[in-house]
């Protein structure tokens, strides 16, 4: 077997450009419930104090540990726009199915997250998170007709699929 030749400098920095996400937002959760969850923790000690010194402190290392990894999975979503797709979550939506994205505000945001909502939309939605966008799925084969995700940088989000979409044109 002979090894192959390098690729040329220029694909290679191409394709570690496009692997570079174009946009990374993780939906963290706020401050406040990092202290709610020290509070939860701090609930466990008082509950298991009439039972002495180390149940209570038991108790306190329990309950604030389940209470922080319940904070830290909830707030661990991420919105993606890398390599030609957008990863939501679990999910990962090549540009190509999407069509138009809008930016949400407030109050628009709140009204798609309820009285206007489809069932069968994709949404990652954090309701610590005012802003959103939707973006309307184009694939005839989806039956989804939108994605809305919540985002603290909506512009970017939508500046991204934007760039991402026109890339995709140029080189296909």
């Amino acid at each position: 077997m002979q090894p192959s030749a390098p690729p040329p400098a220029s694909s290679a920095s191409s394709s570690a450009q496009s692997a570079a996400p174009r946009f990374d937002e993780r939906l963290t959760a706020p401050r406040s419930w990092w202290g709610i969850a020290g509070l939860l923790g701090l609930s466990g000690g008082l509950i298991m104090f009439p039972l002495g010194t180390v149940p209570m402190l038991g108790g306190l290392i329990v309950a604030a540990v389940v209470a922080g990894v319940a904070v830290s999975s909830y707030g661990s979503a991420r919105v993606r726009v890398v390599a030609g797709s957008l990863v939501a979550g679990e999910a990962r939506i090549p540009v190509s199915a999407l069509g138009a994205a809008e930016v949400l505000d407030a109050e628009e945001a709140r009204a798609w997250r309820t009285h206007k909502a489809d069932p069968r939309a994709f949404m990652v939605m954090r309701s610590y998170v005012p802003r959103a966008v939707r973006v309307e799925v184009t694939d005839p084969a989806d039956p989804t007709p939108y994605v809305y995700l919540s985002s603290r940088e909506p512009e970017a989000l939508v500046a991204a699929l934007e760039a991402e979409r026109a890339q995709a044109r140029t080189a296909g």
